[in-house]
């Protein structure tokens, strides 16, 4: 008969998304894993299977916290307001308190399905954009989404170096400025 599990799972596996985010997949070790999750290696194995299954589980985990930056500012009326929100939200999240700075999904080499997955929500809401002829025509959709992706990876790593929350929004006005007139 299996023992009952002796710690909490989402606690854990939070915990465990943490140091993924911190030190990314390749450099946290299981026992990096153990260690901060509070468990012995046989507890992991039972709860999570593998390592590569936590890590899975772990990004799930992060894309489902709130205040997700790329669908935060998908309602709002025009493809400029949304692109807008999207860099305040992340000018605003990549420094909040109490967690690792940055995203972790700009950061993980291993993630770049879920980056390709980011840039094509916001293609399509630049479409949608251009499609109510809100953008100019000729406007290259696909320079304009990654100009978009490369602030948003630029605010992660300023997040990551130390930036303040204003200077962060202040690169966010700053590239709202270049916005197709």
């Amino acid at each position: 008969m299996a023992r009952p599990r002796s710690f909490d799972r989402d606690a854990a596996l939070e915990l465990a998304m943490r140091a993924f985010w911190e030190r990314g997949y390749e450099e946290t070790s299981i026992s990096d894993l153990t260690t901060a999750m509070g468990i012995a290696p046989p507890s992991l194995y039972a709860a999570f299977g593998d390592k590569r299954r936590l890590f899975e589980e772990a990004v799930a985990r992060y894309q489902s916290l709130p205040g997700d930056i790329v669908t935060s500012g998908l309602a709002e009326p025009t493809a400029r307001e949304a692109i807008a929100r999207m860099l305040h939200e992340a000018a605003c999240g990549y420094v909040a308190e109490g967690q690792p700075r940055g995203c972790w999904i700009v950061t993980e080499p291993a993630l770049s399905a879920q980056r390709a997955a980011s840039r094509e929500v916001i293609r399509a809401r630049l479409q949608e954009g251009a499609d109510a002829g809100e953008l100019p025509d000729g406007t290259d959709l696909d320079a304009l989404t990654g100009f978009v992706g490369a602030v948003i990876a630029g605010l992660s790593a300023r997040a990551r170096d130390g930036a303040s929350e204003a200077e962060l929004r202040a690169i966010a006005d700053q590239a709202m400025a270049a916005w197709p007139a």
